[in-house]
């Protein structure tokens, strides 16, 4: 080999470390799925059970507070989901304007993440900046939104690619 080879492996074994090590990202725009529902039977003795940690920053545009019922679910390319029903607790001052909100969160065990989606419904609207999870042996996902939520609707990302996630091929 020449060195000019050798010089062009080793920058490209470099690339491929730095992007490796950069924690996947879903940027663009989030979107209203074609078909999603949550799973009914959700097989936790098959999927194992694992924590996660779920970081949801609300923008400093979203009103002051929300009274707003907010859900999660998010999982990987192979069916594994995790659904945490209710995250707001009006209560405890959760998702005010320029917060961050962090949640334990406890389901299947998956893969990487490659979708996730939230659920808000109620009268005061709610704008989400940012969704990162976080979860054993995963890398880290930040799923960004800077948008306001539509009322009672799933609405979010789907970076799954050509494969089926809740029987709606993507």
């Amino acid at each position: 080999m020449t060195i000019k080879t050798l010089s062009f492996l080793w920058l490209m074994s470099l690339l491929d470390y730095s992007y490796s090590a950069v924690p996947p990202t879903a940027t663009g725009a989030p979107h209203i799925p074609r078909s999603f529902q949550i799973k009914s039977n959700l097989n936790q003795q098959t999927a194992g059970n694992c924590v996660y940690t779920v970081v949801i920053k609300t923008s400093c545009s979203s009103p002051s507070y929300t009274r707003d019922r907010v859900s999660l679910a998010f999982g990987d390319q192979y069916g594994n989901e995790v659904y945490a029903a209710r995250l707001d607790d009006p209560g405890s001052r959760t998702f005010e304007r320029c917060s961050t909100d962090t949640f334990q969160i406890n389901g299947a065990c998956t893969y990487d993440i490659c979708y996730q989606y939230l659920l808000r419904s109620g009268p005061d609207g709610w704008k989400p900046e940012s969704v990162l999870i976080t979860g054993p042996n995963r890398r880290p996902t930040t799923f960004y939104y800077n948008t306001f939520l539509p009322n009672g609707v799933w609405f979010g990302y789907n970076l799954c690619r050509g494969v089926t996630v809740n029987a709606a091929v993507i």
